[in-house]
């Protein structure tokens, strides 16, 4: 892969958590640096480490990952997504999507990297043989998660507050897209 197809790629990974972090920063809809940036670093992190993990683990187990990862992938976010969709019509004090809290995050965050996992996997079978060679490629998709997953947040907040509308229900019915553009993409293709 030549450097300008390593930042496509990062770019391509890194829209689920751009679409993942607007929903949050619109159901935050104050900015929480801290948020953010906790956020953007569990994204960027699962991100760069999925495809070394897919990477290491295909020679033992490529059939099985490539079987499941995309159903995975789906049902992580459509629970997330049913979640949030059922949540947009509770009263504040009793929603418990909340996507301040930890484990929150990483639940997201491992849903949103599914994919990468699938790159890791992809990247071993098209010549990359030695971890080495995947440094850079982790580094780009990392960085590139973190950055639009940053910019997400900002633009959900910017929305939550300028415009008064369910933002867990769009949020909901973004991640159960994402997670259906997974399966589809892997079941039959589709991009």
């Amino acid at each position: 892969m030549t450097a300008l197809e390593i930042w496509l790629l990062g770019i391509a990974l890194a829209m689920d958590c751009f679409s993942v972090s607007i929903a949050s920063g619109a159901i935050v809809r104050k900015m929480n640096w801290q948020n953010a940036l906790t956020m953007a670093v569990f994204f960027g992190l699962f991100q760069a480490f999925m495809p070394l993990i897919g990477w290491s683990l295909t020679s033992n187990f490529q059939k099985y990952l490539e079987a499941y990862d995309h159903w995975i992938a789906f049902f992580l976010l459509l629970f997330l997504g049913i979640k949030m969709i059922r949540e947009s019509f509770m009263e504040e004090e009793e929603k418990t999507m909340n996507p301040t809290k930890l484990k929150v995050i990483l639940a997201l965050a491992v849903a949103t990297s599914i994919d990468a996992l699938a790159v890791g996997v992809s990247l071993a079978c098209t010549g990359y043989s030695k971890w080495v060679q995947l440094v850079f490629p982790t580094i780009v998709i990392g960085f590139t998660s973190f950055i639009f997953t940053i910019a997400g947040y900002l633009i959900g907040v910017f929305f939550g507050k300028k415009y008064k509308f369910k933002p867990d229900l769009l949020g909901g019915i973004v991640l159960i897209c994402i997670g259906t553009k997974v399966l589809l993409s892997h079941l039959y293709g589709f991009n």
